[in-house]
């Protein structure tokens, strides 16, 4: 099975779809990665639904891949004794560590890691942005705060922090244990949420130690300030638009969508858009023409893949909405506009022979009109530089390895075929028009080239472009 489109679609999991009739149907209708969300998936319900998944991969002999999020810190307020407290613009307000039991008004605020950092002038965010509050004042058991935006406030609703960075870890407790069980499982990528600095990263690397990719979820103020640093230690980004829409100004959301996947483009990092792309058809049949405007805009800017959250977890229309998504993606890329767009974007090649064979590649079919690019690829690096070049050809991914296939799953352009290691040149060459003419790729006579980036048998061949007639399997040096 082949996709008529480049960039890939990530549908997150949950009780609206997590069966194997349903998989298949989201697979079948365009879904390429599949999203597990550990805030509210049991490490048992995790490991079904990763075997539900592998059987639908041998079904369909395609790798699939699955990404495991992690919940990250979550912080609250602590419980009112009438269950909401009022907050009044113009009113000072005190955030307390210690739990309230007398009714006195105070706000109980558990996480003294907060008390630790915040300062006079920063902002204190509550019940997803609806309340924001200004400190006044802060010392490590009390917090004064002028009531900016007011508004009733819950028991256990949530705090956000844009101005403060917290001297903690992006990982919970529950979190080491969801990625351990999560690597243990065999996913293939993890979301790391709550990020706020490079180290973040670090730590989640050095906990996955090759296990899967690490993809850094962009959600903080603190976090698009490190961007260059964080984008350096990850092997992925996601722009996680609902939580950088709380802790900074809407309107300043799509410029830094823009900003962050072009950024991940030029690092050769595969990224996501994510958040309330198709909202909407979590209860109707049809998305809004916004919704559909907003996936085009991704689609548009290069994105590596565009995903649906609770569209396809808790929806009416999962498969509906997997299926829109395609078509919308697909109608985005035949525009006469799509490749002046995704080109207008300067990317820096480093000097090296891995950036050096991926451009020449796309030049060479470019200018000899060729049908495809087909690369051999065993750690999945040559083939995520291939597809930074975003080429009009379609690029067909030889790998031995599924675990480079199914995490090569989410890169844009990219098709994974799971072969062995080429014995010589003629093998290398023979295995492309083979595969290139049985995925549909190529026809008889038509020519792609073939690039390799690592040596196999005694023929050498590291970093080889080399141009073949399918067919008679005829080639030269590129």
């Amino acid at each position: 099975m082949r996709r008529n489109r480049r960039v890939k679609i990530v549908a997150t999991l949950g009780p609206a779809s997590n069966n194997r009739a349903t998989l298949a149907a989201l697979f079948e209708a365009g879904a390429d990665v599949f999203r597990i969300n550990m805030s509210h998936t049991s490490h048992e319900s995790m490991a079904e639904t990763q075997a539900m998944i592998r059987e639908i991969e041998q079904d369909y002999q395609r790798p699939i891949g699955i990404l495991a999020d992690l919940q990250g810190p979550k912080l609250r307020v602590g419980k009112f004794e009438s269950g909401a407290m009022r907050l009044t613009e113009g009113d000072v307000v005190s955030f307390v560590r210690r739990e309230v039991t007398d009714g006195s008004g105070r706000i109980h605020l558990p996480h003294p890691e907060i008390f630790e950092a915040i300062e006079p002038g920063h902002t204190l965010l509550l019940d997803d942005g609806k309340l924001r509050l200004s400190v006044v004042d802060a010392s490590d058991v009390r917090i004064d705060a002028e009531v900016i935006v007011g508004g009733s406030l819950g028991s256990r609703k949530g705090v956000s922090l844009p101005d403060t960075v917290l001297p903690v870890s992006a990982m919970t407790e529950k979190d080491y244990a969801d990625l351990e069980a999560a690597c243990s499982t065999g996913v293939d990528w993890i979301a790391l949420s709550f990020v706020q600095r490079a180290e973040d990263v670090a730590e989640a690397q050095k906990l996955v130690a090759g296990r899967a990719a690490v993809m850094a979820k962009i959600e903080k103020p603190s976090a698009v300030h490190e961007l260059a640093d964080i984008m350096k230690l990850a092997d992925g980004i996601m722009v996680a638009r609902g939580d950088l829409g709380v802790e900074m100004p809407v309107e300043k959301v799509p410029g830094l969508q823009k900003q962050i996947t072009r950024a991940a483009r030029n690092a050769g990092k595969p990224v996501v858009v994510a958040t309330q792309m198709l909202e909407s058809m979590i209860s109707s049949p049809v998305p809004t023409r916004a919704e559909v405007s907003d996936v085009a805009t991704a689609v548009f800017e290069g994105a590596d893949a565009v995903m649906l959250s609770a569209e396809s977890a808790v929806g009416k229309f999962p498969t509906e909405a997997v299926a829109t998504m395609d078509r919308v993606a697909v109608e985005v890329e035949r525009d006469p506009l799509y490749e002046a767009i995704i080109h207008a974007q300067n990317i820096y090649r480093e000097a090296t022979g891995i950036d050096a064979v991926s451009a020449a590649a796309r030049t060479v079919a470019n200018t000899l009109n060729l049908a495809a690019i087909v690369c051999y690829t065993s750690s999945g690096q040559s083939s995520i530089r291939a597809a930074r070049e975003r080429p009009p050809q379609p690029i067909v991914a030889l790998t031995p390895v599924p675990a480079t296939g199914r995490k090569l799953a989410i890169v844009w352009g990219l098709h994974c075929v799971l072969t062995g290691d080429p014995e010589s040149v003629d093998d290398m060459v023979a295995k492309a028009c083979r595969i290139a003419l049985e995925e549909e790729f190529a026809q008889d006579d038509d020519q792609i080239i073939i690039s390799a980036g690592l040596p196999f048998g005694k023929s050498g061949g590291t970093n080889m472009l080399r141009i073949a007639r399918v067919g008679d399997g005829s080639h030269e040096q590129a």
